[in-house]
């Protein structure tokens, strides 16, 4: 099938006590995964109002003064907290340092997690009283929604409908705001982000209805990815493409500039990273490997893994 836009799923049919309805959402998500990776997804649980506020707050720190936002800037934790500033991240195998600036909330563990790491503080931003509150009240919608979407995922793979629950809630999810700002001069070989496959298990991502988002089809096409306005895009990360065994499909995407005459424009867009916790173990499904599929990676822990990657993209260097 060619595809020129990605397939949209309504949240709905899986919450549904139709157990057609059910399975048809486990059908439609699961074959969208295996062929490009990526969907959209309606009916989630970020409610319109919280979406308000949280670009709001989101707006309002990106506007503070240089000085104010790098006392924000983590260093000694590779940015895993706070702020990034201009150009620090690139894509795996680039120098150019990508168009953008961004801010990092992570994890607020529950009580009872019985966690065997600890995750660092969120920074908390002094200049607006709402910023971490209503950060984290969207943390913890996307965190939800994203539980369901995997649900729906091991359905598809044959395993136990809540087979990743204990992995990913109270796991080391990280949403990310992103500030692509206005482009004043023709960028050389800087993109707003570069070609790349993401590092987590799965991505949830508000924002991209603003234009930019493009998808590597199969056959090496890109296609643009364009949502409705209440739509999340929803894709697979390098995580879970491994621990399948290529069986659902990590796909590389990028943001691409606009046209010059929307260069005065900023974008925001504002991903939420779904990671388990550091350690779940990655290696290959029984169920995703066959005859024809045999098994393709070597065993792995996230925590492993993420901190090679992180090595990869430039946000922490190795100590070895």
């Amino acid at each position: 099938m060619s595809m020129t836009n990605i397939p949209s799923v309504d949240l709905a049919d899986f919450l549904s006590d139709d157990p057609k309805r059910k399975q048809k959402f486990v059908n439609e998500i699961g074959s969208a995964y295996e062929e490009i990776g990526f969907v959209a997804l309606k009916n989630h649980f970020l409610d319109d109002e919280l979406v308000e506020k949280l670009y709001k707050e989101v707006k309002s720190f990106f506007a503070l003064p240089e000085d104010t936002k790098r006392k924000y800037e983590r260093e000694d934790i590779g940015g895993q907290r706070g702020y990034v500033s201009f150009g620090k991240e690139h894509a795996k195998g680039k120098k150019e340092g990508d168009l953008k600036e961004f801010w990092h909330f992570g994890q607020e563990p529950d009580k009872n997690a019985n966690l065997t790491e600890e995750y660092p503080e969120n920074v908390v931003v002094k200049e607006l009283p709402q910023f971490n509150a209503v950060g984290m009240e969207a943390y913890k919608m996307l965190e939800k929604t994203g539980i369901y979407v995997l649900r729906a995922l091991a359905l598809h793979i044959g395993i136990n409908e809540h087979y990743f629950d204990h992995w990913a809630s109270n796991g080391n999810s990280i949403l990310r705001p992103i500030h692509y700002p206005p482009i004043t001069e023709e960028p050389k070989g800087a993109v707003r982000a570069g070609a790349h496959g993401d590092i987590n298990l799965i991505t949830l991502l508000m924002g991209a209805s603003t234009g930019g988002l493009q998808v590597q089809r199969k056959d090496g096409e890109w296609i643009d990815a364009i949502p409705n306005e209440d739509e999340l895009v929803i894709n697979v990360g390098d995580m879970l493409e491994r621990h399948t065994n290529n069986k659902l499909r990590s796909t590389i995407h990028r943001v691409v500039n606009p046209p010059k005459e929307e260069w005065d424009k900023p974008r925001y867009s504002i991903p939420f990273f779904m990671h388990p916790r550091s350690e779940m173990k990655l290696d290959c499904l029984e169920e995703c490997i066959s005859e024809e599929n045999p098994k393709q990676y070597e065993d792995i822990t996230a925590g492993e893994f993420l901190h090679q990657r992180l090595v990869e993209i430039g946000l922490i260097k190795d100590k070895k």
